[in-house]
């Protein structure tokens, strides 16, 4: 595997990097598709005789029906990107990787020729487009993180790097969003996205594994290109294998790690971790600081029209600027990195003081938990702030926090939780989040209506929700100091 597997290896990393940048989370550049979608006046007879042309010289008035219409849809298509994981996660899962690709290649093919020859007679297809869309690019991700067990000590690093290229893909609009004032219609280039589900049946059949990749990594194992007759079995073998050794040696149960160590425990069911503490602060973590994302997001438009006071240019200019500083995948892997050198650390403190190997790498988590919300918090004093030229740094702060935050969801869950259920939980985690995402909705209502376009007191509660996510590295710190102090009081 050393002459031959790196090579295989790295060549399925950097695709898969391609895949996710390219594709997978391209709901994100949703404030560009917009300005598209205005200048081709989608839903624009919502607005009556109150608004101007998207093209006037003087700017567009802000027709208040529009965008609820638009940021109803961003809803439904942030709402069905998290919701529908743990059904996808159950799919992977089940079904292994080969399914779930095709599964994702269906998905994100359909949506793409919906979008392709929509107009605006007919833009209620977007409904139907974006669920659709954002369902086959999360199941791309799904299958995709798994190319950090390829990789042993810098797995974290790997995933995060992956998150960080999901985000990033939301710049794939906004070169749809610069093509388009060149005169490139957006017909032709959705069809080309569509035309590119050719190279993703070649990769899930040439790059990729029909099962699942294991870890820790056996001898000789081999996918994809390499992989010879009976590499299902062999695959189903090794995994049966290797989660035996990852409940022994990264992921053990308490009982497992305290001294009565012969006996055989039985594993744990997948619902005692999903009702466990551990995972419901995480989940109000995750929701809480995604759904102050989303709403930004969905609401970007909106909110620099006013401040821009209607000058189309200049929300062309903030809405290109947004769009160019989403590249996730600059800052995520640092945030991996450091999650890696911390685990490297304590395990050498480990191996002196006989601490549990789980309270060492959710030890590793603490530092990136506590700085994505950290980045959140500063991200969110910086919107609540109406002075245009401050939201270049809004912008900055933002995608660093959203790299950060999935980085760290994915890389937690690995982490603290047997890699058996891995996909139930993320899934579980992400349609549950899904849940709280929908509040998005009326508040943007409330904002729009009783608060006349004024923020403040939706930021302010924004900003004390984020400070209650500081509970949950707090509550994994304290977890990680009782284990050292006392192994057997590992539960």
């Amino acid at each position: 595997m050393a002459g031959q597997g790196l090579p295989l290896h790295v060549a399925t990393l950097l695709t898969g990097l391609l895949e996710c940048l390219g594709f997978a989370g391209v709901l994100f550049g949703w404030p560009s598709l917009v300005f598209v979608f205005k200048n081709e006046d989608y839903f624009k007879e919502l607005c009556g005789q109150d608004a101007g042309p998207i093209g006037n010289a003087t700017g567009q008035a802000d027709c208040k029906a529009q965008d609820e219409r638009f940021s109803l849809i961003f809803t439904l298509g942030s709402f069905m990107n998290n919701f529908m994981t743990f059904p996808t996660g159950y799919i992977f899962d089940r079904f292994k990787t080969t399914v779930a690709r095709l599964i994702a290649i269906f998905f994100y093919t359909t949506a793409t020729l919906i979008i392709a020859f929509t107009s605006a007679g007919s833009a209620v297809l977007l409904f139907l487009a974006m669920p659709m869309l954002t369902i086959g690019g999360i199941l791309f991700l799904i299958t995709n993180l798994q190319i950090g067990n390829l990789f042993g000590q810098h797995r974290s690093t790997i995933i995060t790097l992956y998150n960080g290229a999901f985000d990033s893909s939301s710049a794939v609009f906004l070169i749809i969003k610069l093509l388009y004032e060149k005169g490139i219609s957006l017909k032709a280039s959705f069809i080309f996205l569509s035309v590119c589900s050719t190279w993703h049946v070649a990769r899930t059949f040439l790059l990729m594994p029909r099962g699942h990749i294991p870890y820790p990594l056996p001898p000789n194992y081999s996918y994809g290109l390499c992989s010879e007759n009976g590499t299902m079995k062999k695959e189903k073998e090794t995994a049966e294998h290797e989660n035996g050794e990852l409940q022994s040696k990264e992921i053990l149960s308490a009982k497992e790690e305290t001294p009565g160590k012969g006996q055989k425990q039985e594993p744990r069911s997948f619902w005692s971790y999903a009702l466990s503490r551990r995972f419901a602060w995480h989940l109000v973590w995750l929701s809480v600081i995604q759904l102050w994302h989303y709403l930004f997001i969905g609401t970007l438009n909106s909110l620099l029209t006013n401040m821009a006071g209607g000058d189309v240019a200049r929300v062309s200019t903030y809405t290109n600027a947004f769009a160019f500083t989403q590249f996730g995948v600059l800052c995520a892997p640092w945030n991996g990195l450091l999650m890696d050198r911390l685990k490297q650390k304590y395990q050498k403190e480990a191996r002196k003081t006989g601490s549990s190997t789980l309270a060492v790498a959710l030890c590793s988590t603490v530092p990136s938990l506590a700085l994505t919300s950290l980045l959140c918090l500063g991200f969110a004093l910086c919107a609540s702030v109406p002075v245009l030229p401050l939201q270049y740094l809004t912008f900055i702060l933002q995608v660093i926090s959203r790299s950060f935050l999935y980085g760290s969801n994915a890389a937690f869950l690995t982490i603290a939780f047997p890699s058996e259920h891995f996909g139930k939980l993320f899934g579980l985690v992400m349609a549950l989040s899904a849940v709280v995402s929908l509040l998005q909705f009326p508040i943007f209502t409330l904002i729009k209506g009783p608060l006349q376009n004024d923020p403040f007191y939706v930021n302010v509660m924004f900003m004390l929700a984020i400070l209650l996510t500081f509970v949950h590295p707090f509550l994994v710190y304290r977890e990680c100091r009782t284990w050292k102090e006392t192994p057997s009081a590992i539960a």
